[in-house]
């Protein structure tokens, strides 16, 4: 714990260190380092805050139990000692409270998202999937006050997507959804399906952060922009104008079209929106996939191929495979309902992280 105890020290040096310097005229003269530094100050806050409570338990519980034999009232006595049992509970409490704060940071937890649904194998169904995958997205996004973007999609003859993209804006998205990273599979009667029996298909979902300027850097040299004129709806607009862009990242071969907005300029905006997210998800993807070789997370690796939740059904049941997780309210899920999976998968994360730091 003593390790513990010097990082929570040197936060609260740094939060003093930085008050002093948004305080300081020629700090708050430059706007650009004030808001960086009042930022940071802000993220530091609440751990020195409990920090600081948590002294202030442990000198009560020291001074209380001085005065214990000095004491020589029942009552007075009593209280004392009641007084010393309800600190050190608060104690413990502020103790794991600490070591949550101290966990180090996904530096994307604030970001917003691109989204990224695809039906897999199972053909229609699979498609009519990645609908019911999308609109339970859709449905926990409103409970959470966030903002949904469809980006692109690729709807199905039969009501379903192969594919759809979303731009998901608001606090703390990336911390939440980005254990939605992998296969999902579904196990239910498709609508198709004349003899009753159940069918098994996938979808894939992949969540990258919305990536700016200042988080990867692609050379102009590396991308190939190709314009052409859009298909679908339009009218004479479509006929006159070559709106839509396709952009390939060549040192990976990534490769975004867009043709839903109507000027060439929004539609390259967007492409390079998801262009950055998919090029540092593609890095990044190869960066874990190295660690993970040699050592796998109790989360898993949010890897494509990796199977992480099953939907049944006629059982009304959703189980997450890389927590044991296994709920009956399938159709409460379905309709937005996911907060007990996601506290659950981040508090397994907490606890993973913690059992590192403490072995560190």
């Amino acid at each position: 714990m003593q390790k513990i105890f010097d990082k929570l020290q040197a936060v609260v040096d740094r939060y003093d260190e930085l008050n002093e310097l948004i305080s300081d005229p020629e700090v708050i003269a430059d706007t650009q380092r004030f808001m960086k530094l009042s930022k940071e100050e802000g993220s530091l806050r609440e751990t020195v805050e409990k920090y600081k409570e948590y002294q202030k338990v442990t000198q009560t519980i020291e001074d209380d139990q001085k005065m214990l034999g000095d004491i020589d009232d029942d009552e007075l006595l009593e209280m004392t000692k009641q007084e010393i049992a309800d600190s050190e509970d608060r104690q413990k409490e502020l103790e794991h409270e600490l070591l949550v704060l101290v966990l180090p940071k996904d530096p994307n937890d604030d970001k917003n998202i691109i989204m990224e649904i695809r039906g897999a194998a199972g053909g229609d169904e699979a498609s009519l999937f990645a609908a019911d995958l999308y609109n339970m997205y859709l449905h926990y996004a409103e409970r959470q006050g966030w903002k949904v973007e469809v980006i692109d999609q690729n709807p199905t003859e039969v009501g379903g997507f192969k594919e759809i993209v979303l731009m998901i804006s608001g606090k703390k998205v990336y911390s939440k959804l980005k254990f939605e990273n992998g296969a999902h599979r579904v196990q239910r009667v498709p609508v198709t399906e004349s003899a009753g029996r159940v069918h098994t298909s996938t979808a894939t979902v992949g969540v990258m952060p919305e990536e700016e300027d200042v988080d990867i850097k692609i050379d102009p040299k590396d991308i190939r922009v190709d314009v052409y004129r859009s298909s679908g709806a339009g009218g004479q607009h479509v006929n006159k104008t070559s709106s839509a862009v396709r952009m390939t990242h060549l040192p990976t071969g990534i490769v975004v079209a867009m043709q839903d907005e109507r000027s060439q300029q929004q539609n390259r905006a967007k492409a390079m929106r998801i262009l950055k997210a998919r090029v540092y998800d593609y890095y990044k993807q190869k960066e874990e996939n190295q660690y993970n070789a040699e050592r796998k997370s109790a989360i898993g690796t949010g890897d494509r191929s990796e199977r992480i939740r099953t939907y049944n059904y006629p059982q009304n049941r959703v189980t997450d495979h890389r927590i044991g997780l296994t709920i009956n309210k399938l159709d409460k899920v379905m309709s937005g309902e996911l907060d007990e999976i996601i506290d659950a998968l981040i508090v397994a994360d907490q606890a993973k992280k913690l059992e590192d730091l403490k072995n560190e």
